[in-house]
């Protein structure tokens, strides 16, 4: 496998904080609520955490994938104003699918070469206000001819260029490894478990803040805000983590007859936000929560999407001048579990570095917010266990692979 792609290193780059919500269930309390609120909910409150007055944002950087609400054109431009980002301040979307949180970060790192000193970045999915969607009605209906409603959510699971739905390209890697039902349910059995035991132990309580009812308000303009659904009043947890076993996830049947992939053993669907803020390391008056060193995109075939991060994580190390032993953590989304596994095969990764707290087989997978949430929990990790490296990478929709290195700013040696 070559290692070609796009590589860009980061001289002065650095998180400065970042921030996310709760990951819930697609239909939950968060299922009402504009992705642009909830961006700009992590946006006030990551520039809060971070003691920095939002009139110090020098670019606002946002993503997300569906159009949720009917203002999602404006989604970039309106977390920037409603987060009290400087009107003169301009704003930008951006999209790489299941790596946009990384890409955020690139982009971010890549404008601090230039006048830029602060970026806020953005990302927020809502997965259940995807629309049930038309394309070919504007001129209206012909009388008996068919009329074609679709639901967007499940439509954007297919890639029409190989002709395969996401569940299908893992079932691919399934079948080019040699993996076996019971070794994917019993990798997914483990992230569900280890996550299940990381919210008892409070590890993510850190990254995130409590979604409430509330109103944005914006001198001049009309007021923005958040109204949660089924009555509730606060969240402040994941949704999605519950107790498992090995025995109930081999009972679950086959997405496709005859495969490996289950809805236990395949991401669950949630809505969530998250933010970060990124800024020059030697401009940091407090320790960073990391530096952001260098990332790595490239692209693979559309039919084994999924291997994506195995070349971005090569390209990252054979340009850095760095081995797979120098990493002290990987955090690899868990888009399906025989797509992780078929990356963990591919590199020969051991268990023992790999997502170690879950991920989102048991979390749950908000497409652009993804990346954001796996750079936090990693740069957390790090410092927790005194690690210097640390690698976050994610497979990408239609065939591609990005990863990002980050480094410890307090490891001691």
């Amino acid at each position: 496998m070559n290692c070609a792609g796009q590589y860009s290193a980061f001289a002065d780059a650095a998180i400065f904080a970042a921030v996310r919500t709760p990951w819930v269930d697609l239909g939950g309390a968060l299922s009402q609520v504009s992705p642009i609120d909830l961006g700009i909910k992590v946006g006030r409150e990551v520039l809060a955490r971070a003691g920095i007055d939002p009139l110090a944002v020098d670019s606002v950087l946002a993503g997300s994938m569906a159009q949720a609400s009917f203002d999602a054109y404006l989604l970039p431009r309106h977390i920037g104003l409603y987060s009290g980002v400087a009107q003169a301040v301009p704003a930008l979307g951006v999209q790489r699918i299941c790596a946009t949180g990384f890409e955020l970060l690139r982009q971010a790192a890549e404008q601090l070469r230039d006048e830029v000193q602060l970026a806020l970045c953005v990302a927020s999915e809502s997965m259940s206000r995807n629309p049930i969607a038309a394309y070919t009605h504007r001129d209206g209906f012909r009388l008996g001819g068919e009329v074609q409603f679709k639901d967007f959510l499940w439509e954007a699971l297919y890639d029409p260029a190989p002709g395969l739905d996401m569940i299908a390209t893992a079932e691919n890697l399934a079948r080019r490894y040699g993996l076996s039902r019971k070794a994917v349910d019993r990798y997914a059995c483990d992230s569900h478990q280890r996550a299940l035991q990381a919210q008892r132990d409070g590890a993510w309580a850190e990254e995130i803040v409590t979604v409430d009812n509330q109103v944005f308000e914006l001198d001049g303009y009309q007021p923005r805000g958040i109204s949660l659904a089924r009555r509730a009043c606060a969240v402040s947890a994941d949704s999605h983590p519950r107790p498992t076993d090995l025995e109930a996830l081999t009972r679950l049947r086959a997405v496709h007859p005859g495969g490996v992939q289950t809805a236990g053993n395949s991401c669950a669907v949630v809505d969530g936000a998250a933010a970060a803020l990124v800024g020059r390391a030697s401009a940091c008056t407090r320790p960073a929560l990391a530096r952001l060193l260098a990332s790595a995109v490239v692209g693979v075939a559309p039919e084994f999407m999924g291997i994506g991060p195995a070349p971005a994580i090569r390209l990252l190390l054979q340009r850095s001048g760095l081995n797979l032993g120098d990493i002290g953590r990987f955090e690899i989304n868990e888009a399906q579990a025989a797509q992780v596994l078929a990356v963990a095969h591919e590199l020969e990764l051991d268990s023992s570095r790999l997502n170690v707290e879950g991920g989102s087989l048991a979390l749950g997978h908000p497409l652009a917010a993804t990346g954001l949430r796996l750079v936090m929990t990693l740069a957390r990790q790090l410092r927790q266990h005194n690690l210097r490296y640390g690698i976050a990478a994610a497979c990408v929709g239609g065939g591609q692979g990005m990863a990002l290195l980050i480094e410890n700013p307090v490891y001691r040696a």
